[in-house]
């Protein structure tokens, strides 16, 4: 079968998707992806090594992720998403909704990041099947549940508390976000979350199912696939010598990184990281954003070293301060590392619930709220910590045994099957 996929966003939202891809195509599919990178990264070598056909929708994108990134990491969550829209999706829509419709026309299904409306639009006109990707669960309905950072006001109250979420998205994002969707003669959705940002047929959730025990609450369109672990790329890389050699003079060390967001800050994400391992009196390796620690440079205890796939140094690692990427809190658990989470916006702050809820964190601190004092007890107490070391092998071992590619590969061609079928 013929299976377009579309992604938008960073490495983070474009890694999941090459996974998915890449098991698609070991089943026999023949997969082409098509990339919209806010950071100009280009995936052609990575995609002629799983041998998936690649398109980057356009070649190039003007946006200044470390100017944004500045402007922005203070903003709440609904303004921080406009202003992410407004400069890196809104004004490659056009160019992004010509390859959708390439996309649909050219396969037999098509799978899209749940940004990505422009491809749902497109398999919607031409009446392909359409599947999304979802990589947090913080806005999927639960019976249950209330809305995270909604107070928990009983199952009855909770169903307003999730209109009272959809009121907000719409308010904030409906009207730019429906702007094609009329210019095409569409019937505008009810709301953005659950009508929009998601397929109606098949939701992948790409979240390990231990951060998901109420996903049998969920509407029955989002699904649990886990987590989608490009492991491809890990294999071509090799720990350094001196990184060896780091690791091999003490004690297992603390890494320490804000991923992307780093650019944001960088001299006091660095300023944080170093004193804050210095007080904490532990070995450290830290994800360097500075020019003035270079890649691959030490001072005494601490290692700084330059972008290279998390997983493999994570293993020999004893926890891992981070700001609760989706995929760097997926990374630090399977690798069998307690967290230390500093979060910048909501969903960060989310995730950081989550592996506390888990036992694989203490509570998160708010990046706003953080300084080298702070950080340091946060690290000492989880060192400190028989409990948070002993759950992180537990889930480690018990997610080693989750396989999110094949998972989501079994649903999607279940879904197409069904389908075909009708």
């Amino acid at each position: 079968m013929k299976i377009g996929i579309q992604t938008w966003g960073s490495n983070g939202d474009i890694r999941p998707l090459l996974a998915l891809a890449q098991g698609l195509q070991k089943v026999g599919h023949n997969v082409t992806l098509a990339v919209t990178s806010i950071d100009n990264k280009d995936y052609t070598d990575i995609c002629a090594d799983l041998n998936v056909r690649y398109l980057q929708v356009p070649k190039h994108i003007d946006f200044d992720i470390q100017g944004f990134a500045q402007r922005t990491f203070r903003m709440n969550t609904l303004k921080w998403l406009r202003a992410l829209l407004d400069e890196a999706l809104f004004p490659y829509e056009q160019a992004i909704y010509e390859t959708a419709n390439e996309l649909v026309h050219d396969n037999d299904c098509v799978i899209g990041h749940h940004f990505l409306y422009p491809l749902k639009l497109a398999a919607a006109r031409q009446h392909k099947p359409h599947v999304t990707v979802t990589f947090c669960h913080a806005a999927i309905p639960s019976a249950t549940q209330a809305p995270f950072l909604f107070p928990d006001l009983g199952v009855f109250l909770n169903k307003l508390s999730w209109k009272m979420l959809d009121w907000m998205f719409n308010r904030a994002l409906k009207k730019p976000l429906m702007r094609l969707w009329l210019e095409e003669g569409e019937a505008p959705v009810e709301n953005i979350l659950t009508g929009l940002f998601t397929s109606q047929k098949l939701n992948l959730v790409a979240v390990d199912e231990l951060f998901c025990p109420f996903n049998e609450e969920w509407p029955p369109n989002n699904h649990v696939c886990g987590f989608l672990n490009l492991t491809e790329d890990a294999q071509h890389w090799a720990i350094p010598q001196s990184v060896q050699n780091f690791l091999e003079e003490g004690e297992r060390p603390v890494y320490m990184t804000f991923g992307s967001l780093q650019q944001a800050v960088p001299e006091w994400s660095m300023a944080l990281f170093i004193e804050a391992a210095c007080l904490a009196g532990c070995r450290a390796i830290i994800q360097t954003s500075s020019a003035q620690y270079p890649a691959d440079s030490r001072q005494d205890k601490l290692y700084f070293i330059g972008k290279h796939p998390h997983q493999p140094l994570f293993q020999h690692c004893r926890a891992v301060v981070h700001h609760g990427g989706a995929g760097t809190t997926h990374a630090a658990t399977l690798s069998c590392c307690p967290s230390i989470v500093v979060p910048f916006i909501d969903e960060q702050l989310f995730w950081g619930h989550q592996l506390q809820t888990l036992g694989l964190a203490f509570a998160p601190l708010p990046a706003r709220k953080a300084n080298a004092q702070s950080l340091a007890k946060a690290i000492q107490k989880v060192l400190d910590s028989e409990t948070l070391s002993n759950n992180a092998k537990s889930y480690s071992r018990k997610m080693q045994g989750h396989n999110g590619v094949a998972t989501a590969v079994s649903l999607i061609e279940t879904q197409l099957s069904r389908l075909s079928q009708v």
